[in-house]
């Protein structure tokens, strides 16, 4: 059977459903990404604080620092620029806990892409990664699998997104708690706030990956010394 239309959206929109899904074995289930620390003081304690420090969390991080990084790697001509970008991505990465997880769901993410959907690009960077020249970002695994896939630019970010937020959200469904169904407003809310941040996205440039909220990075590095935590970071 040819080739049609149809039949190539489908294929990216599989490989996308597949590398968003919250069975695949990143270990994303494990980082609140600062939320514990919120918890902790009481600022969020129910869906409306949770839906509102998502979407702040959405706006004024992860559109900077993942969100931009999935763009830039699936613009990518080359190895030189993915290393670059992973340096970037990394160093951007203030608070240690941050740091860490990025490196060991980059790892996890890169291992699941090569292994199902692999392709010159992403076996390149993962010797990158394996020598050491490169620190390994789930952003970036994730862009190259879906780029490989022939999922559009804007679609793989999209993607990217709201699988952050999904994760997010299992999360505070468990640590807060709030039930699955409170899970799913939230979720059928952040439908508008990402797609306005994978807009802000395609404005922004290299120079602006690793813009955060201060209050945010803060809150990510008091995690650690949290005396009770359910997540690593």
């Amino acid at each position: 059977m040819p080739n049609t239309p149809t039949r190539q959206a489908a294929g990216h929109l599989l490989t996308l459903l597949q590398l968003t899904d919250s069975a695949l074995p990143t270990g994303a289930f494990s980082h609140s990404m600062g939320l514990e620390s919120y918890l902790s003081t009481r600022a969020v304690h129910d869906e409306a604080s949770f839906t509102l420090w998502l979407e702040k969390f959405l706006s004024q991080s992860l559109a900077y620092t993942d969100g931009v990084t999935v763009r830039l790697a699936h613009e990518a001509a080359g190895g030189e620029a993915l290393a670059r970008l992973d340096a970037l991505v990394t160093a951007a990465a203030v608070p240690r806990q941050i740091r860490e997880a990025g490196v060991k769901m980059g790892a996890r993410m890169l291992h699941v892409a090569t292994s199902v959907f692999p392709t010159p690009e992403l076996e390149a960077y993962r010797l990158q990664v394996e020598s050491g020249a490169c620190s390994g970002h789930p952003g970036i695994a994730f862009a190259l699998g879906a780029k490989g896939a022939g999922a559009p630019c804007a679609d793989t970010v999209a993607a990217y997104l709201f699988s952050t937020i999904t994760s997010l959200t299992q999360n505070a469904i468990r640590g807060i708690p709030i039930g699955q169904n409170a899970g799913q407003r939230v979720l059928r809310a952040m439908h508008t706030p990402v797609l306005a941040a994978v807009e802000t996205i395609f404005t922004l440039d290299e120079e602006d990956l690793g813009a955060a909220a201060p209050g945010l990075e803060i809150a990510q590095m008091r995690h650690e010394h949290l005396r009770a935590r359910m997540f690593m970071s």
